[in-house]
């Protein structure tokens, strides 16, 4: 007499094939959920940082935060990439009423870069900005 060892072995096999793709199917959910967390967290630093980084209490930080990248720490811009000196003199013909727009609404021409009431700035802060900006003037 034999017995027929098939359906066991095959059973065996589709037992092991069953606990693999289970195997996988929780390693993709833990990736998965890794993925999302790590989402999360990017976008709750990317809300909270911008607004942090305008808690300089004075003109000076707050122009060196936002400000001295491109304008420069000594305020004299970079011609060759079109960026204005902020000590020139016509920044210092400009009225304290278009340079308050220029930081605050991108001036006459509106650009974005410069559109800092958009970006959670108050009017204090834009003016802490300006007061400074008149002041390496002198």
């Amino acid at each position: 007499m034999t017995i027929n060892n098939s359906s066991s072995v095959d059973e065996g096999r589709l037992r092991t094939s069953y606990f693999r793709a289970a195997v996988k199917g929780t390693a993709i959910m833990k990736i998965t959920k890794l993925v999302i967390l790590i989402i999360m967290i990017a976008l709750a630093l990317f809300l909270v940082l911008p607004n942090l980084s305008w808690a300089a209490d004075d003109g000076a930080g707050l122009y060196k935060t936002k400000c001295a990248a491109c304008h420069g720490a000594d305020l004299a811009g970079k011609p060759a990439a079109k960026i204005p000196s902020l000590v020139s003199d016509d920044a210092k013909k400009a009225s304290d009423a278009d340079l308050t727009d220029m930081i605050a609404n991108g001036g006459k021409d509106k650009k974005p870069m410069h559109a800092f009431a958009n970006k959670g700035v108050t009017p204090d802060q834009v003016k802490m900005v300006l007061a400074y900006i008149r002041d390496a003037q002198k």
